[in-house]
């Protein structure tokens, strides 16, 4: 079961109390204290790590408690420190204060670890309170106690492409074409009810990583759907490629407007990202109806592209238009980097499309 966000409240533990003791041994008399320290309270970390994927295992734990302490103990001996409490994440973990909503740490390398409480302090035992003045100390420090937060764990995906589109527009079709992953594909609305990453190979050393989301709808950002709940996962990439269906009873105009909108009313972060736009399910659409919309569309984004690539295909879909990944030649942020027809089922216009996405989250990673 996958689960993206989860409340629960953690503890370091408490510090062990101090020891009041005193030497006794045959033929020493009036030996002195030697009450040993109590040990430490075991800390709270957090560790990122690749192979895990879900916060599923954490709705079952209300409270995550760290190893209390050992009490000191005689003959100087210092009480065992209490075992440190290790809470392993997936990449995209950000950990919230539930109260200020306040991000306190957010996880994204592997084998991150950063520590989150520190665990309270043992007390001193008896020893360390003789003197001339008092030579038999009878008290001894109690253990600090340790630290509890109420915490959430919220989980956005990391990815470098994030797709975006209405329901059933071949958004979980095209991932499973061109990457390693194999969501549910079937022909009714809201098939994708979770987040899925697929990761893309371009050749034996390079690669990138796809997030599919559940289809958005006009409202999404007010709660319509199931979209937004899962925007988020999207809010890291810096890519957003939005798939318009060529054969909707909708406008593509206004497809791509009520996507654009929704995701910009969702997070300013969008605002700002780059964009390109795939215009679906061109295999059931006359070539000729294809070139009609698709020159329209081109027209209403206001691309005037650096580079027009055509490519001979058997049933010829010759139009894919982008724009140069380097801004330095004339790249426009605000505009789509490409607009291309494609067809998943037919794999047409997949593999320009594959390398276009590549050649722009190359530029982000410069």
């Amino acid at each position: 079961m996958f689960a993206d966000s989860v409340e629960l409240t953690v503890s370091s533990g408490k510090g062990g109390s101090g020891c009041v003791a005193f030497r006794r041994e045959k033929f020493v008399l009036n030996g002195g204290p030697n009450g040993g320290d109590g040990g430490k309270g075991g800390d709270i970390w957090f560790r990122c790590d690749n192979n895990t994927h879900t916060l599923s295992h954490f709705q079952r734990k209300m409270h995550i408690k760290a190893d209390n302490g050992r009490h000191g103990e005689g003959s100087n001996c210092t009480g065992k420190s209490g075992a440190k409490k290790v809470i392993v994440v997936p990449p995209g973990t950000q950990i919230i204060d539930a109260e200020t909503g306040e991000v306190l740490l957010d996880m994204v390398e592997d084998t991150q670890e950063v520590k989150f409480l520190e665990g309270g302090k043992g007390g001193l035992g008896n020893t360390h309170f003789k003197s001339p003045s008092n030579q038999r100390p009878t008290y001894a420090q109690p253990g600090q106690k340790g630290e509890t937060r109420t915490i959430k764990l919220d989980l956005k995906l990391i990815a470098d492409v994030g797709l975006v589109g209405f329901p059933n527009v071949g958004k979980s079709t095209l991932i499973s074409t061109i990457s390693n992953a194999r969501p549910e594909i079937a022909n009714y609305e809201f098939t994708t009810l979770t987040p899925k990453l697929g990761q893309i190979n371009i050749g034996d050393y390079e690669s990138f990583v796809m997030a599919d989301i559940p289809g958005i709808i006009g409202g999404a950002h007010e709660g319509k759907g199931l979209g937004i709940k899962f925007l988020r996962h999207i809010e890291r990439t810096k890519t957003l490629l939005f798939m318009v269906d060529l054969a909707s009873y909708r406008d593509l105009k206004e497809q791509i407007e009520v996507l654009k909108d929704e995701v910009a009313s969702f997070s300013e972060k969008f605002e700002t990202s780059k964009y390109a736009i795939a215009l679906t399910r061109a295999d059931i659409v006359p070539l000729e109806d294809i070139e009609n919309l698709v020159t329209n569309f081109i027209k209403m984004s206001g691309v005037t592209p650096s580079k027009q690539s055509e490519f001979d295909f058997d049933t010829a879909l010759p139009y894919f238009i982008q724009q140069s990944a380097d801004e330095t030649l004339g790249f426009e942020r605000e505009k789509p980097y490409f607009i291309a027809p494609i067809s998943s089922a037919t794999h047409k216009n997949i593999d320009p499309l594959k390398y276009a996405l590549f050649n722009l989250v190359q530029s982000d990673r410069k």
